[in-house]
């Protein structure tokens, strides 16, 4: 008893002993900081502000990886706004590849060694091909610029070889998969909402210097909405991929207000896809919706959504009901065969075929696209035009690249949809056909636009399969606490 007092007395004493030290250094900076407001001005103070959040924001990523890797996801979504609207020249995009090194050195220190285990799966492993073929491009014979490659790397390779492997470091439960379906669901709210504004309210200085400056967002007098993405093109496409996921979840064994919610938001996000006049995003729809009626595995259902899909298809292509809206008449060309911007692809096309024909492993990365333009402007690639991912993919990788890149997606959605038929958890298997038609609707579109290889795009999709991937496991967790909550 006489020690337990004695210990009692020493730790109030520590106690006391610890908030006179925090007081006294919390007055040494009130008074430095102050001299300072005084000498130097209101900057002083902003500089410490953000200095002590970003200290507070390390805190809590160093505590809780995973709360570092969402906010990764929600800054993906909107550092474009910033870096339009608070500063021109500043780089926010190099915050996406320090956050890269954050979350990786947390997990690095925070996760158990038999957690490691986890990393080693097929899906980690396809992508750690993808990025070790993507870095041998350095040699490739076509002698490309180093710096064209640095500027394409991540997107093309990095991003999934960071991000795939960190989500099955720090997705452990169906906890976590509500809080990835809230953020991208919000953050895709506000972008519609952003979007509307635009379309219907008007924009931001920086917005509005941006549309000057890119004139394939104005046609025909009418804004392509982009909110606060790169371009209409992601805006359009992510759009397409948000109403998809929301719609299938409405269909879900959830609360009636849920389904209710989930489903206006999902003509929200229709809405925000025909805004950005991007004709390519019906290509995000349309295949998921058909991967969708089959995952079902309820004849009733798979007949019921291909009369609807068929309806949908047909009054687009044979009919001109609601021409008179510019939003429906640009995305009824998108079924037009006979469209310039479509016969432009096709022409361009055929000229990097026979470009490639002898170039089984391409120009090599960031010789087409901007990086082609900006830095490989002496190659005959940066010339052209990719307007397609696919076609970027087979441009830089050659034919071998474009195969493999291909066959793995093709593998990735398979075994998804093996996965899912397997869930038995209603539910979860709801959630996870939502991801899945997903993944398989970018894939599609990625086709007539780059969308897969940018952000939030990029970084939903790969988080995305992670979570499908991980289905039998959180399947395993649910039946667990079902039985044990039963007992």
């Amino acid at each position: 008893m006489r020690l337990t007092y004695i210990n009692k007395v020493m730790l109030t004493a520590l106690d006391y002993q610890n908030r006179g030290f925090l007081i006294s250094v919390g007055i040494v900076i009130s008074i430095i900081l102050s001299y300072l407001t005084v000498t130097i001005g209101v900057f002083a103070p902003v500089v410490t502000m953000v200095l002590g959040a970003v200290f507070v924001f390390l805190i809590v990523i160093f505590r809780n990886p995973f709360i570092g890797l969402m906010s990764l996801l929600v800054y993906c979504i909107v550092y474009k706004f910033f870096e339009r609207e608070v500063a021109v020249g500043i780089p926010f995009g190099y915050v996406i590849e320090t956050l890269y090194v954050l979350i990786w050195i947390a997990i690095i220190f925070k996760i158990s060694k038999q957690d490691w285990n986890r990393v080693f799966n097929d899906l980690s492993l396809l992508f750690l091909l993808w990025f070790v073929i993507s870095v041998l491009q350095l040699v490739n014979p076509e002698n490309p610029a180093l710096r064209g490659w640095t500027h394409e790397i991540r997107s093309s390779g990095l991003d999934s070889f960071v991000l795939i492997p960190a989500g099955f470091l720090l997705f452990k439960n169906t906890k976590h998969l509500n809080v990835f379906l809230t953020i991208i669901i919000s953050m895709s709210l506000l972008a519609a909402l952003n979007g509307i504004k635009q379309a219907h309210f008007g924009l931001f200085p920086g917005e509005h210097y941006f549309l000057i400056n890119s004139p394939t967002h104005s046609i025909w007098g009418k804004i392509r909405v982009f909110s606060f993405y790169g371009d209409a093109g992601q805006f359009g496409a992510s759009q397409a991929h948000l109403a998809l996921i929301c719609a299938i979840l409405a269909l879900g064994p959830f609360k009636i207000w849920k389904r209710c919610f989930l489903g206006v938001l999902a003509l929200l996000f229709f809405y925000g896809m025909l805004i950005s006049g991007t004709r390519g995003a019906l290509y995000a729809l349309v295949p998921g919706i058909f991967l969708t009626v089959l995952l079902f595995k309820n004849i009733k259902l798979i007949f019921l959504s291909l009369m609807f899909l068929v309806l949908f298809v047909t009054v687009l292509k044979f009919t001109h009901i609601g021409s008179s809206n510019y939003h429906v008449y640009r995305l009824r060309s998108a079924l037009n065969p006979e469209d310039a911007s479509l016969n432009v692809r096709f022409h361009s096309q055929a000229i990097l075929r026979d470009y490639l024909k002898n170039k089984p492993f391409g120009g090599g990365l960031g010789v087409i696209g901007y990086a082609g333009k900006k830095y490989n402007e002496d190659k005959f690639l940066s010339t052209v035009e990719p307007d397609s991912y696919w076609v970027k993919v087979w441009a830089m990788y050659g034919i071998v690249g474009f195969i493999l890149w291909f066959s793995m997606m093709m593998y990735i959605i398979g075994k998804g949809c093996g996965i899912i038929w397997g869930i038995k958890d209603e539910g979860l298997r709801i959630k996870l056909i939502a991801l899945t038609a997903g993944v398989f609707g970018i894939f599609v579109c990625s086709y007539g636009n780059e969308v897969i290889n940018s952000v939030p795009s990029s970084i939903i999709t790969y988080l995305s399969m992670v979570f499908i991937f991980l289905g039998p496991e959180l399947d395993k967790k649910i039946s667990l606490n079902k039985f044990l909550n039963n007992i």
